[in-house]
């Protein structure tokens, strides 16, 4: 059935509130998506809500709370399908059945094969009016990680540089405090908190005492969110081959760690940080079983900060979802480190990527830039 010109800009309207609510969930739904909801009656906005953390309520849930006696013959709209089965709770879609909604509009159907369609069926089943695809790109792009993992089974990959102008990431010693200024390094801190895993090498955690960790005072966010984000930290994986980082490395004594590896654990691991044994390429961990072991764990998104050996082995192997590069204004000189250690011999052999954001950040540039197909090897 075909909506009426009207009713399409008042579906519109709602569904971006839905999402701005949804995206109160940025730091801490994982492993579940940001989902948010708004039922309407007569024009009034009658019960919001939004997913807070997995175990409690769905969105649905909080804006029927709301909602009461309202929602009855109601229009309920919600940024993913409803749910349809048991999970931490009950179907929602069979909440919004119980609380008599007229009609439910959806931003897009959920790719987890649990729902699938049969949320929205079971609504359909019920008499309710569905509609779905309104802002679907918008609502797709707050749960990248999410859909990645249910339809591909690989966690979203952002790999995060710092560089001078002239592309150097550290001294030749080494020294690399601090390429950026203050803004940038508190929007990295914000990558980390939406994160669902901080990634990084075992290089860089022995050259740099790289801990990795959530910092309140350097997020840049009001008390509510910084709350939120502090709520919920990532986990820390440590790429470590060869177990070469010892285990009273500063990185260990931060928190909760996983240690990736190829090799039979130590005695001494025993008793300290998870290991996860994955298979080995050339003595090195193979990237992309480990992006799928994590994926298994419930994990949608991971930030890599590492140095130009491990941040170059995930682009040449075409595992980077999306670059977040720090640009300072600086030179670094010719003799300093590479941004990535990718070796190329021709013009033709340069990958392409799409730049989709560039702004000031402080004194510095951040560029968002995505891989185009065949951009790895």
């Amino acid at each position: 059935m075909s909506l009426s010109p009207e009713q399409a800009v008042l579906d519109a309207h709602y569904m971006a509130r839905a999402l701005e609510l949804a995206r109160k969930g940025l730091y801490t739904t994982h492993p579940n998506p940001r989902v948010g909801c708004v039922i309407v009656r007569d024009g009034e906005v009658v019960g919001e809500g939004w997913h807070v953390r997995t175990g409690e309520p769905h969105a649905e849930v909080h804006a029927l709370r709301a909602a009461g006696a309202k929602a009855r013959d109601a229009t309920a709209y919600v940024t993913l399908e409803p749910c349809s089965h048991h999970g931490h709770t009950p179907p929602c879609a069979d909440a919004l059945v119980t609380a008599g909604v007229a009609r439910v509009v959806a931003a897009m159907q959920d790719p987890n094969p649990e729902v699938a369609g049969r949320g929205l069926q079971r609504l359909a089943q019920a008499g309710i009016a569905v509609h779905s695809g309104v802002l679907e790109g918008e609502a797709r792009a707050l749960n990248r990680g999410f859909l990645k993992r249910m339809e591909h089974g690989l966690p979203f990959v952002r790999v995060k540089l710092a560089m001078s102008l002239d592309g150097r990431t550290a001294m030749e010693s080494g020294e690399s405090q601090w390429i950026t200024g203050p803004a940038a390094r508190s929007a990295v801190q914000r990558l980390r908190a939406e994160a669902s895993v901080v990634l990084t090498g075992a290089d860089t955690v022995l050259a740099d005492d790289a801990r990795l960790t959530v910092r309140a005072a350097e997020l840049g966010l009001d008390a509510e969110n910084t709350a939120l984000a502090m709520s919920r930290p990532p986990l820390r994986v440590l790429v470590d081959g060869r177990l070469r980082v010892p285990l009273d490395a500063p990185f260990f004594k931060a928190g909760p760690v996983l240690v990736a590896t190829c090799v039979a654990i130590e005695e001494q691991y025993a008793t300290g940080p998870e290991c996860l044994i994955v298979p080995g390429l050339e003595g090195q961990v193979d990237l992309h079983a480990l992006l799928q072991a994590l994926a298994a764990r419930g994990v949608n998104d991971v930030l890599v900060e590492a140095g130009p050996r491990l941040a170059g082995a995930f682009a040449r192997q075409g595992l980077v979802d999306e670059y977040q590069i720090f640009i300072a204004g600086k030179f670094l000189g010719s003799t300093g480190r590479p941004l990535l250690d990718w070796p190329l011999a021709q013009m033709k052999d340069a990958p392409q990527l799409k730049i989709t954001e560039m702004r000031a950040v402080g004194d510095d540039w951040r560029v968002t830039a995505i891989p185009l197909p065949n951009a790895g090897v």
